[in-house]
């Protein structure tokens, strides 16, 4: 783009009933129990109860029938979630033969209960009664920490058995426009090459020859900058130098090539459950002296607070223990190559992951004056005692939880996965916190990275694989691009084929078999990828990260301003049934006419069901007018869409009257934009003079005129 200049030179919800609005919800209501538990909800229930009940029933083929005495209750627990676009607790219940029952309901925070509500009457005997009632009358109304609710007999009743039936929390209608703003001159963070990362595995036979072309490819269709390997638990029991086992094992050497031929950098885990610094140090020698691969960035084995860990160590699991040998793996490491950097494991809470050993050696927070067993205090302040600073602490996080023996209990739920992804701010609060406390002001250029983040650290169902996981991808990266981490390394590219996890109808998807990987088999994509294959056009290393909000919980914006000067906004519609309006404004930037948009959602997911072309599967690619710095846009049901907004043209004005010999003139365009001065003779070729990138919207610029000069014409341009 340039500007040229020729110069001489909304339901109202009623007891027992439900008016319909005209306006569809936000997003589909929370169901706790239809036929059984689902969403992540456990029974956490104190009268005696069967959740498998045959008759009487609502709907389906099964119920729950109580048969509490008095104060007892049925009672549905959930991790904390927010209930911010949720209106009323909706469900049936039946008297039984008898009748005579008088309930009270209740929810709970993590602070305990909040008000309880009496239901009107008593239970009449052999019928179903509906109730819908809200959860300001609970007391519970746009909580972010609701995990409980309590259906309770009372003591001025019969105790005769009762039943319940299709109980769920209700969906607020969506507003019929969402409030999008865009503060583009309001940098919170700036990205890092770290953050555009993915786990590879030994394990993944298809790092090994005639596939490795693949994997490079792969990596580099998605945009991936860094890579972390040889594996998660794996990592604690490789030996680098030593063969693999088995021959569809990549060795170190093959995950090396994938990696150079995708152009990536690299975290290498080290072996600390069963290996020792000199391996380490060995293995640092190894890539970076004798072979220049230059990987910088190491970890001192993986998620050694986890008794699911590989520790051969006579304290197993024990941060003292961790601490005193990440002290010499890091000394041999650095002894081997200065350059690099360090991390040590780490997670958020001060009394997170406390075991039989840390009583030994328990760290005392002079700030508050509590004494604490959890690991990651330990582990500070026993580095800090040797005078030992680690480079960066490594966190890893997974929201939930599907037991391989359990799958049916099960927290996978999609509506509060897709709520999740605001905890990365709150862990960086708390891992900084502790640096505080345990490391003092040493500890100030200690880094922060997650190199592990997935839905579901357990066995996978189907919504690993669904447009969902996808969602939250995106959506966790964004949110985590907001914070002082400086690493997003997601696990993993392939992981396996998994039919052990949740299938249950209420996760979204049509994937018969679950997999943490963003790629299945040689080339099976899926929409996780996609979700990393977006990104890259959201930001690169050294983008600022802008402020950005919406008025809706189910419709995240994020935005950056990348280094050409351009505005990109990603817009990701968290809900399943409902297309979102918004009203965009973009404060500080005036954007050109037309915007790039790039998207992935339903239909691109569908085309892969039906075996669709690979346009159709792939990132949808298209243009939109812009009218000015606020428009508006629809979003579609489960997506998420890129906008690339280029500034508009700048101007050139002369400055007159000038001093003699020199002919000033001015440029007006955005700050943070750079533009390019030219100027030429003949309209036909060019010249570049000057780049400047502004501070304000102006800038003058003065030249010297010879005597008797040539005609001259001079332009802007701003270039992508």
């Amino acid at each position: 783009m340039s500007h040229l200049i020729r110069l001489p030179c909304r339901v109202a919800l009623i007891m027992g009933m439900i008016c319909l609005a005209s306006r569809a919800s936000g997003q589909s209501s929370l169901l706790i129990y239809n036929d059984n538990l689902v969403n992540g909800f456990q029974d956490w229930s104190w009268a005696v109860h069967d959740l498998n009940n045959t008759s009487p029933t609502h709907t389906g083929s099964k119920s729950i029938s109580v048969f509490a005495t008095n104060w007892q209750a049925a009672s549905f627990y959930h991790s904390e979630f927010d209930t911010a676009t949720y209106g009323d607790l909706d469900f049936w219940v039946h008297g039984g033969n008898a009748g005579g029952q008088r309930l009270q309901v209740y929810a709970e925070t993590n602070n305990g209960p909040a008000a309880a509500y009496t239901l009107p009457g008593s239970l009449p005997a052999n019928t179903w009664q509906h109730f819908t009632i809200p959860l300001t009358t609970l007391g519970v109304a746009s909580r972010s920490n609701v995990n409980r609710f309590n259906i309770q007999l009372r003591s001025d009743g019969t105790t005769n058995v009762f039943y319940l039936d299709d109980i769920q929390i209700t969906a607020k209608p969506a507003p019929a426009l969402i409030n999008v703003s865009i503060q583009t001159t309001q940098k919170l963070a700036t990205a890092d090459q770290r953050h555009f990362g993915v786990n590879i595995a030994q394990w993944d036979s298809h790092l090994k020859s005639p596939d490795n072309s693949t994997s490079s490819s792969l990596l580099k269709e998605m945009g991936c900058l860094v890579v972390r390997m040889p594996g998660g638990s794996l990592s604690d029991e490789y030996h680098w130098a030593a063969p693999p086992v088995n021959p569809w094992e990549a060795s170190f050497g093959e995950m090396v090539r994938v990696s150079t031929n995708a152009g990536v950098q690299a975290f290498i885990v080290v072996n600390y459950g069963s290996g020792t610094p000199e391996e380490a140090a060995g293995w640092v020698r190894h890539s970076n002296i004798t072979n220049n691969l230059g990987y910088k960035h190491w970890e001192i084995g993986n998620e050694c607070y986890g008794l699911w860990e590989r520790d051969t160590n006579a304290f197993d699991h024990d941060p003292y223990t961790y601490a005193i040998r990440a002290s010499n793996y890091i000394a041999q490491m650095k002894a081997a190559d200065p350059g690099i950097k360090i991390g040590v494991v780490s997670a958020p809470g001060e009394n997170s992951f406390s075991n039989q050993f840390n009583y030994l050696h328990p760290a005392y927070n002079s700030r508050t004056g509590q004494t604490n067993y959890g690991w990651t205090p330990i582990m500070l302040a026993t580095l800090k005692s040797m005078n030992v600073t680690p480079d960066f602490l490594v966190h890893h996080h997974y929201p939930e939880y599907t037991a391989g023996n359990n799958p049916a209990g099960s927290s996978d739920n999609d509506l509060t996965l897709l709520q999740s992804t605001g905890n990365w701010a709150s862990d960086a609060a708390s891992l900084r916190q502790m640096i505080a406390d345990y490391f003092g002001t040493g500890g100030t250029n200690i880094e922060l990275v997650v190199t592990e983040n997935n839905a579901d650290a357990g066995v996978q169902g189907r919504q690993s694989t669904s447009i969902v996981n996808g969602l939250y991808y995106a959506d966790s990266l964004a949110q985590l691009l907001k914070t002082e981490f400086k690493g997003f390394v997601w696990w993993d590219f392939r992981n396996g084929t998994d039919t052990g996890g949740y299938f249950d109808s209420t996760i979204y998807g049509w994937r018969t078999y679950g997999d943490l990987g963003m790629v299945n088999g040689p080339s099976t994509r899926h929409p996780t990828f996609y979700a990393a294959k977006l990104m890259q056009w959201f930001a690169r290393p050294g983008d600022k990260i802008l402020a950005a909000t919406s008025d809706y919980q189910w419709l995240s914006t994020y935005a950056a301003r990348r280094a050409n000067g351009s505005i990109t906004l990603l817009v990701v519609n968290k809900s399943q049934i409902t297309d979102l309006n918004s009203q965009i404004t973009l404060n500080g930037f005036t954007p050109a006419s037309t915007a790039i948009v790039r998207s992935y959602g339903i239909l691109n997911d569908e085309a892969a069901r039906t075996n669709g072309p690979a346009t159709a599967k792939d990132i949808s690619t298209n243009s939109v007018s812009i009218a000015s710095a606020s428009f508006t846009r629809s979003f579609p049901t489960y997506s998420m869409t890129l906008l690339t907004l280029s500034p508009s043209a700048p101007r050139l004005s002369a400055i007159s009257p000038t001093a003699p010999g020199q002919f000033v003139f001015q440029l007006e365009g955005q700050p943070d934009v750079p533009y390019t001065i030219q100027s030429s003779t003949n309209l036909i070729t060019w010249v570049s003079v000057a780049t400047n990138t502004l501070v304000s919207p102006t800038l003058s610029v003065t030249n010297p005129i010879t005597t008797n000069p040539p005609q001259k014409y001079w332009r802007a341009v701003w270039q992508p």
